[in-house]
């Protein structure tokens, strides 16, 4: 049984909006490589769990809650019965080994962050939140490591530990989980639904400002930017593969509506930031077909319904 909304891994914020940077100024590629890589994880284990879904449980994916003044991120709940899986899905990509509790990479040396202190805190955070909320499950805490190409020497005996060679009997441990459901599951999985932050207080981003941002339409099949073509359509300057015109300039005015949230939405603007559509009179229909129109004259502008 899963809920919804929050029934996939979700494409964080911070990573589309790093995403939409990188495309239109030079970013530090190692911050929008390592959350795509920890999304391509989530969303690895999610398909092993679609496939392989416990049939008496609730999943939750993507939370960020806030307990005893303090948020914490879950990537996976598993709701059953009598207890709740905490989840951490971990895309860790090569050799790594453990001493004296400290985590380093192999190939540089260098001290990285240690999970289990990640896991610990959350762990925590989610018992605190339980009780506040008037409930007593027990919470079993894992750390998940999707990447087959993963090892981690001199590694801790924690059962709280799940290593890619150990995935498939931690999904049949799952599935043998006894459990029946009522209404006070469904309860508190709503409950947490509903107490999910949208944006986190820790999210960073690099100072940026309209003027810096290259202006065009982006691509969907490769992330290139676009040139105008003939009879409604744009084609791509990389791919040579077109899409139909209003898709492209809404996918444009969605980017536009992330970057700058506090920018009106206006012809005029939306003229500018694609650069390649020339008649306002075609971006002006698009817009009062797909959004709400709100007049003010010549202070006019668009909000999405």
């Amino acid at each position: 049984m899963i809920i919804n909304p929050r029934n996939k891994p979700t494409k964080p914020t911070e990573l589309q909006l790093l995403h939409y940077l990188n495309i239109r100024i030079p970013l530090a590629t190692n911050v929008v490589t390592r959350l795509e890589k920890g999304f391509k994880g989530e969303k690895q284990f999610h398909e092993l769990l679609e496939t392989n879904s416990p049939p008496d449980c609730i999943i939750l994916y993507d939370l960020l809650l806030e307990s005893n003044q303090t948020q914490f991120q879950i990537d996976c709940l598993l709701i059953f019965e009598r207890e709740i899986y905490l989840i951490e899905v971990k895309n860790f990509e090569g050799d790594f080994y453990v001493s004296d509790d400290k985590w380093y990479a192999v190939a540089s040396k260098q001290e990285v962050r240690n999970p289990l202190l990640q896991l610990q805190r959350s762990e925590f955070l989610l018992r605190h939140l339980l009780t506040q909320l008037g409930y007593n499950f027990s919470v079993k805490p894992y750390i998940i490591f999707v990447n087959q190409a993963f090892t981690l020497y001199q590694a801790p005996f924690n059962q709280s530990l799940v290593f890619p060679g150990q995935l498939n009997r931690f999904i049949n441990q799952l599935n043998e989980t006894s459990a029946k459901l009522t209404s006070n599951h469904s309860k508190l999985a709503q409950q947490l639904v509903d107490r999910h932050i949208d944006q986190s207080i820790y999210k960073q981003l690099p100072d940026y400002n309209y003027e810096q941002l290259k202006k065009g339409m982006i691509c969907r099949f490769c992330d290139g930017f676009l040139m105008t073509a003939n009879r409604g359509y744009i084609r791509c300057k990389n791919c040579d593969r077109k899409e139909k015109l209003d898709l492209a300039l809404m996918r444009s005015v969605e980017e536009f509506n992330l970057l700058f949230p506090d920018q009106k939405i206006t012809t005029s603007i939306i003229q500018d930031w694609c650069e390649i559509i020339n008649s306002k009179k075609t971006i002006r229909r698009i817009l009062m077909k797909n959004m709400m129109h709100i007049n003010r004259g010549r202070s006019s502008y668009y909000i999405f319904q």
